[in-house]
């Protein structure tokens, strides 16, 4: 009787052990590395995998916004376009860059400053910067400049060319400026007057070039 008993408890355990064979087999074992039942995968702008789900369940799909929609205004679309295209672009980091920009060169222009000029010049405008200061220069003309300030500075025109970016500012600024001739006569402007200008300039820059720096193409006029 005994033996018939521990057989049955020897048939019992070994179907236990079948049993949960299997269930090892099916389900594996945890490892302390398992991602949480509820995780879900975080989607680039904050979203979550799961969130998608829930909006599809609750929206239908037609009626959702897309996901980049092109500004109307041709200005907005053009810097969307270039972002795209470069995602370092950023447009508030580019004007602050502008900014100290333009009053590099103005006032590098003003002191006949070529080694300042040309880094941030294209060859076209360094062309015509260069045939202004050798002409001031000849005639042996002087310039006393003083950059005071913006009154505002906005983005006016953007465009992608293919890989050459292409950025509009529209430049106001003040500044000091009085221009001498050879003899110290009074040419141009005085040493005490802020005088206002307005000028509009065009940075490009190759989002396909390593080179970061933005390079000035076209000006609406001497900066200075």
């Amino acid at each position: 009787m005994a033996n018939s008993q521990l057989l049955d408890i020897f048939l019992i355990a070994m179907i236990a052990g079948v049993i949960l064979f299997r269930l090892y087999s099916v389900l594996g074992r945890r490892t302390g590395h398992e991602r949480p039942p509820q995780e879900n995968y975080r989607l680039s702008g904050g979203a979550h995998a799961g969130d998608d789900a829930a909006v599809s369940d609750r929206e239908p799909r037609a009626a959702r916004p897309a996901l980049t929609e092109r500004p109307a205004d041709p200005v907005a679309g053009g810097l969307l376009d270039i972002q795209l295209a470069d995602r370092s672009f950023d447009k508030d980091h580019f004007v602050t860059g502008a900014r100290a920009a333009y009053e590099m060169i103005v006032t590098a222009f003003a002191n006949n400053d070529r080694t300042a000029l040309r880094p941030l010049l294209s060859d076209e405008v360094n062309v015509a910067f260069e045939t202004a200061m050798r002409g001031r220069e000849e005639r042996g003309e002087k310039v006393t400049f003083t950059f005071v300030g913006f009154k505002e500075v906005k983005i006016v025109g953007a465009a992608l060319k293919g890989r050459m970016a292409e950025v509009t500012l529209s430049f106001a600024a003040q500044f000091i400026s009085a221009t001498v001739d050879a003899h110290g006569n009074p040419i141009e402007g005085d040493t005490k007057t802020v005088r206002d200008a307005t000028e509009v300039w065009t940075f490009a820059h190759d989002v396909r070039a390593r080179d970061p720096n933005w390079m000035l193409v076209a000006t609406s006029g001497e900066p200075a």
